[in-house]
């Protein structure tokens, strides 16, 4: 990989005590190095063959229409309770300092489709595993989850065993 772990800035007690909070912002930044990011997930994303590219709001979106962009393909948005304008299905799920809930418009995508989805960082799981169960909705022929970096104490990946994760960085 082009860039090194150096580009993401570490800001402890955000948003609540106790929490270590990655901030991509110091990684987008310079363009070197989100282009080597943005490189290597098209990379992967080639690799599974998309139909269709998912992403959770709001740090996925920094890297999934991206990647819909170049591909050639649909981008479907996840976003945070009552920001989506028509008909959603709703997903709760617990965060490491409370919870959340997620929606997707019930006409995102069609049937059967395979998927890519994005987000920033593979924490507990738990919101990826939310995201997931919207997505189950369609039916979806397969399911890959791409993140650009890995909190790998907090085992995350053991919600998602039965899908191809892929992560640039393990922290």
């Amino acid at each position: 990989m082009q860039f090194e772990k150096t580009k993401i800035r570490t800001i402890d007690d955000f948003p609540t005590p106790g929490i270590k909070f990655y901030d991509i912002t110091t990684l987008m930044n310079d363009r070197e190095a989100y282009r080597a990011v943005m490189d290597e997930m098209l990379t992967i994303a080639r690799e599974v063959n998309p139909e269709v590219v998912v992403a959770l709001e709001s740090r996925g979106f920094f890297f999934a229409p991206v990647i819909a962009y170049e591909l050639g393909i649909p981008f479907v948005p996840v976003r945070k309770k009552g920001k989506l304008p028509a008909e959603t299905y709703r997903e709760t799920y617990n965060l490491e300092y409370g919870t959340a809930t997620v929606e997707i418009h019930k006409d995102a995508m069609p049937q059967g489709k395979r998927l890519l989805m994005v987000d920033d960082v593979l924490a507990t799981g738990g919101s990826m595993a939310a995201a997931v169960k919207l997505v189950d909705h369609f039916q979806p022929a397969e399911i890959n989850l791409l993140f650009l970096m890995e909190l790998s104490a907090l085992k995350g990946r053991d919600k998602l065993k039965k899908f191809k994760t892929f992560s640039l960085l393990q922290l």
